[in-house]
């Protein structure tokens, strides 16, 4: 597995993005991505995108393997979603996925600081934030309904 493309949420590729589901043992930790679409709706500071395998950008239509959203808000861009599908899982496509998302919220000049978060008992969301770069977020910019989570910020010298 290389790099993924991200594509815009759209009309035609929305089936199959609701369609998209996670391991059963990760059900707890991601929210659905009809949750998450409909929160991107009402609030235009969500990003919603579509992950795809870039090495099959020859199919005419490639299969979507994972969805992920980001917020650009107060000089933060700030990744609120990542799934990769059961049936792409372990090839790679969470890493790269990641890896493009830092790469175009880089490219925003409003950018000051990229930030994730995750359930506490996420040990394998723990492990891939944790080899890109991020370190734990201290922080007053949360509410309090979602202390059940991790929030984690690149470090200064990766971005």
């Amino acid at each position: 597995m290389g790099a993924v493309s991200l594509r815009p949420i759209t009309q035609r590729n929305l089936k199959e993005c609701i369609s998209l589901k996670v391991a059963e043992n990760q059900k707890k930790f991601v929210a659905s991505n009809v949750l998450s679409l409909a929160e991107a709706f009402v609030n235009p500071t969500y990003h919603p995108l579509g992950i795809y395998d870039s090495e099959a950008h020859y199919q005419a239509n490639p299969p979507m393997v994972g969805f992920t959203m980001y917020e650009l808000i107060d000089a933060v861009g700030f990744i609120l979603r990542l799934m990769i599908d059961e049936k792409y899982q372990r090839r790679g496509y969470g890493r790269a996925a990641m890896i493009e998302v830092i790469r175009r919220l880089k490219l925003h000049p409003e950018v000051e600081r990229i930030a994730t978060s995750h359930e506490w008992e996420n040990e394998a969301a723990a492990r891939l934030y944790g080899s890109l770069g991020f370190v734990d977020w201290k922080h007053e910019l949360r509410i309090e309904a979602y202390s059940g989570e991790r929030y984690l910020i690149l470090q200064k010298d990766d971005h």
